[in-house]
């Protein structure tokens, strides 16, 4: 990730304002052509608003527009002139869980909304542990609709307390608090007068200028193989290709390699990108490798440096959030599906389950529910090359699948491997 392009994922309850927040930051952000504005002004009148409701810039489903809820995660894009944002809007309710995982699993930021009447609620613990659980980089809370409580400094106090206290339980050491109000726009884009009592950043000069770690390309290097490339008749090159994405890291011609789960090595003899020949590739490029030893390379391989190697095991730990409205169980045999690498896994054991009431580890629970996060440990059929999930996003993480019909059971992120 390049300093001047940063992922965010919005979260919050439901009616917080998530949708109206993300509207505001792209209208004062002038990422707003005319004909939407228009469209979303003619929408409001409609349905007997005075004013526009920015919240319909982003509720795109026919259904969300109906219900004024956020189903699906609605992904906007806008710039400033310092950086670039992919925005994504996630679901409120507890059922689409789901699909706050999905947007924040790519984010470089998380913003927490939450209602200045309520609070710190259960729904605000659950997303902020998925944060957690993925390790986002930076996590905000906003307090919105401070207008409600009168701009109240105490409010806004006590509600960045009880959060920065939940975080802190949860592992997260860092957190940024921002009163905001959605809908008038107060410290969203522009400071507000109406809070002179707030001295920081207002949300979008934060986001604008919060500093992002190492990219990929200073971790180790993984090259998940995706496609064998064969030498058709004719071809001046006699030797086989191996495509794929780099997760991770660079590659260079010269650099001594391992493909895994064999242990095989070799030596990198050419590179090339589109077909043209590269010297070096970084992260997330994708790249042809041909090797200088024939091995016996085939998708789902992964290729790596010799000196810095991931684990090769059969038996993981790992951080889950379950998807599926069907339970997960030990003794349930799955489907693990592991970067390009898909081999069958028992669940031998789930150690224990998050208890967002009072964020406690609930020992044994037996079975995780849909949007439960938790605990487990996987034994697979074959071995698999895997790094622990703080360590490698890109080679940390994995899904369950049912093996019957092919449905998406659980993400899960290693913990040890």
């Amino acid at each position: 990730m390049t300093p001047n392009h940063l992922r965010i994922a919005i979260a919050g309850s439901v009616d917080d304002g998530k949708s109206t927040l993300v509207g505001r930051l792209l209208h004062d952000s002038k990422a707003v052509p005319a004909d939407q504005y228009e469209a979303v002004a003619d929408a409001s009148r409609r349905r007997g608003q005075d004013a526009p409701d920015l919240a319909l810039l982003t509720d795109g489903l026919r259904a969300e527009r109906e219900q004024g809820i956020t189903i699906d995660v609605a992904y906007r894009y806008f710039a400033t002139p310092r950086r670039s944002f992919v925005l994504a809007d996630t679901p409120g309710h507890a059922q689409y869980t789901r699909n706050m995982v999905t947007g924040a699993s790519t984010a470089d930021a998380v913003v927490v909304l939450v209602d200045a009447r309520n609070g710190v609620v259960e729904q605000t613990r659950r997303h902020t542990a998925v944060a957690a659980v993925l390790r986002v980089e930076h996590v905000v809370l906003a307090v919105n609709k401070m207008d409600l409580v009168d701009y109240a400094e105490p409010v806004f106090t006590r509600i960045a307390a009880e959060f920065s206290s939940c975080a802190s339980a949860l592992g997260i050491s860092r957190t940024t608090a921002v009163p905001v109000c959605a809908v008038t726009g107060d410290n969203v884009v522009e400071p507000s007068s109406r809070m002179d009592w707030y001295a920081g950043p207002s949300l979008l000069e934060h986001l604008d200028t919060v500093a992002i770690g190492g990219g990929s390309g200073e971790e180790s290097t993984r090259l998940p193989v995706q496609y064998v490339i064969r030498p058709r008749h004719g071809d001046v090159r006699d030797d086989r290709g191996y495509a794929g994405r780099l997760t991770a890291g660079a590659l260079r011609v010269g650099d001594a390699v391992t493909v895994l789960p064999s242990g095989r090595t070799s030596t990198v003899a050419a590179l090339d990108v589109l077909g043209v020949d590269a010297r070096e590739v970084r992260a997330p490029q994708s790249v042809t490798v041909r090797l200088t030893d024939d091995l016996d390379v085939s998708r789902g391989d992964l290729i790596a440096p010799v000196a810095d190697a991931p684990r090769v095991t059969r038996d993981i730990e790992a951080t889950v959030c379950h998807l599926d409205e069907r339970p997960l169980r030990a003794g349930d045999r799955v489907l693990l599906r592991h970067t390009t690498r898909t081999v069958r896994a028992v669940v031998t054991d789930i150690s224990s389950r998050l208890d967002l009431s009072d964020l406690s580890a609930e020992p044994s629970p037996g079975f995780l529910a849909a949007n439960d996060l938790g605990r487990l440990r996987i034994r697979t059929a074959e071995p698999i090359a895997v790094d622990a999930y703080a360590d490698q996003r890109g080679t940390g993480s994995f899904i369950l699948i049912d093996p019957a019909d092919g449905a998406t059971l659980t993400a899960g992120m290693t913990v040890k491997v």
